[in-house]
């Protein structure tokens, strides 16, 4: 046998498939933290991280002392270094995990809280770090470098946006300047039904040189065995990985050019794979039914018509043999880093994925626009300031923002006239609005809402994360979504997206940091021959029996009393927001009618202050039937002025009253 055929990378990806996290952000923000207090302690400063296992595992028993980590991993070496790689991809760690320039300032950011904009972009603070980081961010694929996001916006500015497949299986296929034009111009191709994205991976996998000594061999061998099979496979592990295939290949082969009944064969020997999810994409290719029974009954009636079933020569066989074995393995490990790519996108807060599409967000696209040509001549080169924090044009000259010609592409692009960074401002939330109402109208209706209500009340939080999002916690998500049934309840009006005061991934779906989403919702209501101008707090709680009393009361009422000591003279209330209201909690509310509340130096105060608690239960009725907000404001203000014993009370002015609705 020939040499074996080296197995040579054909994709990037940002981080590693062996780690993948929730609340990405705010894993990323606690986990810094505790490596900057791990590295800090008195026994570690000194101490070497490469090649160390067991100061490697160190760290690994040290996050699960905080809590950051459950279980007992069996290697805790390789869990910690899983762990900290992304971060040293993208430069907040070092080669030797300590924090770098750009990690501290990301630490900064999260400590103080403040995750506001202070950039022309209009992106929050740490999103427009983590832009500048990606922008520096570089792979080794073979001992050339490719800056993957650099990639992306030069595909997306000529493309306009990319399909999830395209961004799953086309883009990472894009490792240098050739590759990267043919993808492109394949794309805009496939977009007119002339290709599809499998035949653009056959068509950049054909174009390597060891794909192509692979399939060469194949052809020139006069018989075909398991060793031959395994040499083409071009596995990136071991050969011997690809032994089932020797089967495949003879089943198949007796299918097509034989005549043979192999249909239930065939599918013993794709369960063999070690990769189940090619396996399974092997069977969902060549077979209408998976039932065995069914395809032991029906033989090859029950093969799906393919290219390589209808060869009429040993030489168009094997020809398609090969590329049907090298897509399914592309398109598995393609797929695994779709997720990576995704998350670690996404946290730039310029990129949105939305409505099965992949495109800029409306302000970072009128900067890429201006940019791209010169910035794309970086795309393959790599740069010593990755763990530096420097300001966008010590990147690239090219990355100045002019706000001047930003403004004008704005404006532009949405048909307004946009001049300065307040008119900026207004056509960026208006575009930010109408896309709020449209992801309302396609993921968050009447019977989500009231879905989502229901999960929380169970604590159903798979089922919320997949709804929602998995990038915050459940807390943040009953906030997020208690703002958006009050935004319907309002009839849209007011602006819900700063209201609810929450932090927003770019595609307005909630994220949580390292601090928590513990902000209020706070509505701003003008007046109407219904209501007197006035605010409204919003607290929400899943805490529920004495947790709730113990973590709600004084949080709840303090905050109102703030807010109206700050704002004398305004009208405000609070609702107090809950899957399950406990007794005492009522009861303390109802006494804050009659109460002082005291500034800290007790040199002002107010007198009673107004809470009104609500159950979900009660809030899914309001949905249910489409209460507005002029029915529920009379309805809480004539709740608050009667009397009765706190759970009695509950019952009769809330409960009862709601049904008189109905």
């Amino acid at each position: 046998m020939v040499n074996e055929i080296s197995f040579k990378s054909y994709c990037w990806a940002i981080g590693t498939t062996s780690y993948r996290t929730d609340k990405f952000n705010m894993s990323i923000e606690m986990q810094l933290t505790l490596l900057k207090e791990f590295r800090e302690l008195p026994e570690n400063k000194g101490k070497s991280w490469m090649g160390n296992n067991a100061f490697q595992a160190e760290y690994y028993n040290f996050l699960k002392s905080r809590g950051f980590v459950k279980g007992d991993a069996p290697r805790p070496d390789k869990d910690a270094r899983e762990k900290t790689s992304g971060l040293r991809d993208i430069g907040l760690l070092d080669n030797e995990r300590n924090i770098t320039a750009a990690g501290e300032e990301l630490i900064r950011i999260a400590r103080s809280g403040d995750f506001s904009s202070d950039n022309p972009l209009q992106i929050p603070r740490d999103s427009y770090l983590y832009f500048k980081q990606l922008l520096k961010t570089s792979n080794d694929v073979d001992g050339k470098s490719v800056r993957p996001f650099l990639v992306f916006l030069y595909v997306v500015s000529k493309t306009e946006y990319l399909t999830y497949n395209e961004f799953t299986y086309l883009l990472p296929l894009c490792i240098d300047k050739e590759t990267t034009d043919k993808v492109i111009g394949c794309i805009l191709s496939s977009r007119n039904g002339s290709l599809n994205y499998e035949d653009i991976i056959l068509s950049v996998l054909m174009d390597m040189e060891n794909y192509q000594q692979a399939l060469e061999l194949l052809q020139s061998q006069a018989t075909v065995d398991e060793e031959l099979i395994c040499n083409i496979g071009i596995n990136r592990k071991s050969a011997r990985y690809d032994k089932p295939y020797y089967q495949i290949y003879l089943s198949l082969r007796g299918i097509a050019l034989e005549h043979k009944d192999l249909a239930l064969e065939l599918y013993g020997a794709t369960k063999k794979l070690t990769n189940s999810k090619v396996g399974s994409a092997w069977r969902k290719y060549f077979y209408k039914s998976s039932a065995r029974s069914v395809i032991k009954r029906e033989g090859t009636a029950v093969l799906n018509a393919a290219p390589v079933l209808g060869a009429k020569t040993e030489r168009e066989f094997r020809e398609e043999f090969f590329k049907l074995m090298h897509l399914f393995k592309a398109k598995a490990t393609l797929s695994d880093y779709f997720d990576l790519n995704r998350r670690y996108f996404k946290i730039t807060d310029i990129v949105l994925f939305e409505d099965s599409k992949v495109k800029l967000d409306v302000l970072p696209k009128c900067y890429i626009e201006g940019v791209i040509e010169e910035l794309s001549e970086l795309a393959f080169e790599k740069t010593e300031l990755l763990p530096k924090n420097v300001a966008l044009e010590e990147i690239a000259p090219c990355l100045r923002i002019d706000t001047g010609r930003l403004y004008w592409r704005l404006g532009r692009i949405l048909g307004k006239n946009v001049t300065d960074k307040e008119s900026a401002h207004r056509a960026i939330r208006d575009e930010r609005y109408a896309r709020f109402n449209r992801l309302i109208d396609e993921r968050f209706d009447k019977d989500t809402l009231l879905t989502l209500f229901s999960h929380f009340e169970n604590r159903n939080d798979e089922e919320i994360r997949a709804l929602v999002t998995d990038n915050a916690d459940i807390p943040t998500i009953f906030e997020y979504v208690l703002g958006i049934a009050w935004y319907v309840i309002s009839d849209r009006k007011g602006n819900a997206l700063e209201y609810m005061n929450l932090s927003l991934e770019a595609d307005l779906l909630p994220k949580t940091h390292a601090g928590g989403g513990e902000a209020d919702i706070v509505w701003k209501y003008e007046k109407t021959e219904d209501y007197p101008k006035h605010t409204l707090l919003i607290e929400a709680t899943l805490a529920d029996g004495s947790n709730q009393r113990r973590m709600e009361m004084e949080p709840v009422s303090r905050h109102l009393g703030e807010y109206c000591l700050a704002n004398p003279g305004e009208e405000a209330y609070c609702v107090f927001a809950t899957t399950f209201l406990n007794t005492n909690v009522i009861s303390d509310f109802r006494a804050r009618r009659f109460m002082e509340y005291y500034n800290t130096s007790g040199t002002k105060f107010i007198t009673g202050m107004k809470i009104l608690p609500i159950q979900t239960s009660e809030l899914k009725a309001l949905l249910k039937f489409d209460i507005k907000y002029p029915q529920i404001y009379r309805m809480l203000d004539k709740a608050h002025n009667s009397g009765g014993t706190p759970k009695e009370w509950y019952e009769d002015t809330i409960v009862r009253e709601i049904n008189f609705f109905f």
